[in-house]
């Protein structure tokens, strides 16, 4: 079976952060999300009206790739960057703790994180579903733009004549 690793991450970070749009009513953004800016390295907010839904698919792909559980602070790192200080030197900085709290917490609602006390936060099963679903649909709409790649579906699908 084809898992989310095997599918380009645009892709499916693109089709999740869709999915959680229109699929999953628990994760919506804060009244405040179109206000802020992501951390503090940050000059302006986000130009993406859905910022909130491709951060959240980001996230849940990290999940995924992870063998640990990864935590809040983790996730700041990951999203944090270089700011800027002027004409002194540039440190890095963590992003924003609030808004990756909201999102563990949003898709732990929606069945598509589990929290392990003390560790940080795990892809449920249902979540891992999810993605390997959508990495499934994503290579099968590649084969139909390039029939080569047909040799990555699983046996049971390469037999099958491609719809276009």
């Amino acid at each position: 079976m084809v898992n989310a690793l095997e599918v380009p991450a645009d892709k499916l970070i693109e089709r999740l952060a869709q999915y959680l749009k229109t699929r999953v009513p628990e994760v919506k953004p804060p009244p405040w999300a179109y206000m802020v800016k992501t951390g503090v390295h940050k000059e302006r907010v986000p130009q993406n009206p859905d910022w909130w839904y491709y951060r959240a698919a980001s996230m849940l792909r990290k999940l995924y790739k992870s063998s640990e559980p990864i935590g809040v602070e983790t996730f700041r790192t990951i999203y944090g960057g270089r700011k800027n200080y002027g004409v002194a030197p540039e440190h890095f900085v963590r992003g924003s703790g609030s808004i990756v709290r909201k999102m563990l917490q949003q898709l732990e609602k929606a069945n598509l994180v589990r929290k392990i006390p003390r560790k940080g936060r795990v892809l449920s099963p249902a979540g891992r579903a999810l993605l390997d679903r959508l990495a499934f649909e994503i290579l099968r709409d590649m084969v139909r733009e390039n029939p080569e790649l047909a040799k990555y579906l699983p046996p049971s699908h390469r037999g099958r004549r491609v719809r276009k």
